[in-house]
């Protein structure tokens, strides 16, 4: 798999799928994985505990909108869901990966932090409600 579009919607299809250890194959060892107002993870060995969710009861939806690829660079616009039992969020992501070899060397999510936690918020919510 060489296609750098097939390489990153391949990665998250795993994580949604909750194989996490095809989506860290897919992974360069010195991946750089960057996000929104949070540390920059660096190496495949720091990204098996974040991307080991389904282990942690942790599910991950993906719904892309938007997929374009132009060489070893794609851009995606998105919909990430975050869910752990009753609890739900979801929100907007634009990611800019870099691919090189078949594996993604760098990560780079965008998103507002602001919608993150009010979309946490109402995911709280309705947990708390559903009850």
């Amino acid at each position: 798999m060489t296609d750098a579009g097939t390489v990153v919607r391949a990665c998250l299809d795993a994580l949604e799928a909750g194989d996490s250890t095809t989506a860290l194959a897919l992974l360069d060892p010195d991946v750089e994985w960057r996000n929104s107002g949070l540390p920059t993870l660096r190496g495949r060995r720091a990204h098996r505990a974040l991307l080991d969710m389904a282990k942690r009861g942790i599910g991950f939806e993906v719904r892309f909108h938007h997929l374009a690829a132009d060489g070893p660079v794609v851009l995606t616009d998105r919909t990430d869901v975050l869910t752990y039992r009753r609890f739900r969020t979801e929100f907007w992501v634009c990611g800019t990966f870099e691919v090189r070899d078949g594996r993604i060397v760098v990560w780079d999510d965008h998103f507002s932090m602001t919608n993150f936690v009010g979309a946490s918020v109402r995911g709280l919510v309705r947990a708390v409600v559903a009850r």
